[in-house]
């Protein structure tokens, strides 16, 4: 049926690649925008790969971009700084202030004066959650609609931890990456392992994978806007059982809703699997929430005091 629904429509099979300035360096992305939008859905991808993640050549039933788009939303899934077009660049956005902003700045400037609908909604994935969770723990962050984190958490399971060790000796990351594409069923062939979306990370990232449980636990507290939590029914990277989850979900004190997902049917990860239109809807339901929410709470604010 999702297939259907992205066949040979011209009005919102358009994805198009945009660049724009940042004190100089060139930030990329990719764009479906539409004329009046219920909202504006940015994505983050994890790492070693790209904006690409979020709209896989050739299948079109598997992108958020397309979809969304088709449902109503602006998407704009950005090169995360260090990859893409900023790629030369890298060094320059080691310190994790200068990644928030630039992405923030990006955003602005592809959207420039088209319209916002009911405001701009984060989705990240994996690594990129990272940046996603630091975006919504800044100041501007209590301006976004919502927050989406997939593919990431506190805890590793006791292989990932066991292959980490094993990597450290021998400098392979090969283990470690099957993990996260299993199983191989729940793939496209050509994508299987990442090949045909795969980009080298910039040098940041390792310190970004060495420090996240900490700096997770240090900026969730301060999301003031709903977070939707998923995580795969075959993620063998990190722990999403009952006293994980409890454990996350308290690290949101400040949110006003935390909504854990379980999305049956796919791997770690989830925007480029099988499950990835199942995967999308759901995101794109828990954005109209949040679009809902917003319009209740300015009606409110509106009421004469």
């Amino acid at each position: 049926m999702t297939a259907e629904l992205l066949a040979d429509d011209a009005g919102f099979e358009t994805v198009t690649t945009r660049v724009v300035d940042v004190d100089g360096i060139p930030m990329s992305a990719l764009c479906a925008a539409v004329g009046e939008p219920r909202a504006v859905l940015v994505a983050v991808h994890g790492g070693a790969t790209t904006s690409r993640y979020f709209d896989f050549p050739g299948r079109p039933w598997l992108s958020l971009l397309r979809l969304g788009a088709r449902l109503g939303f602006t998407v704009l899934a950005v090169d995360r700084p260090g990859y893409g077009a900023s790629a030369p660049h890298g060094q320059v956005f080691d310190p994790p202030a200068r990644r928030v902003d630039a992405c923030y700045r990006a955003i602005d400037a592809l959207l420039e004066s088209r319209p916002r609908g009911a405001g701009i909604f984060l989705l990240s994935h994996s690594a990129g959650c990272d940046l996603g969770v630091r975006m919504a723990a800044d100041a501007r962050g209590a301006g976004l609609l919502g927050v989406e984190l997939a593919g990431t958490g506190l805890r590793k399971h006791a292989d990932a931890e066991r292959l980490i060790q094993q990597m450290r000796h021998t400098r392979s990351a090969a283990a470690v990456g099957a993990l996260l594409w299993h199983p191989d069923h729940l793939y496209p062939p050509e994508i299987v392992g990442g090949r045909s979306i795969s980009f080298p990370s910039p040098r940041y990232e390792a310190a970004v994978v060495r420090d996240w449980p900490a700096d997770f636990r240090n900026l969730a507290g301060r999301v003031t806007v709903p977070v939707r939590f998923s995580h795969a029914e075959y993620e063998r990277f990190w722990r999403s059982d009952p006293e994980a989850l409890a454990e996350i979900r308290g690290l949101f004190r400040a949110a006003p809703r935390f909504v854990p997902h379980a999305q049956r049917g796919s791997g770690h990860n989830l925007s480029v699997g099988v499950a990835a239109a199942a995967y999308h809807l759901g995101v794109l339901s828990f954005v109209e929430e949040c679009v809902l929410r917003s319009a209740v709470l300015d009606s409110t604010r509106s009421l004469p005091q």
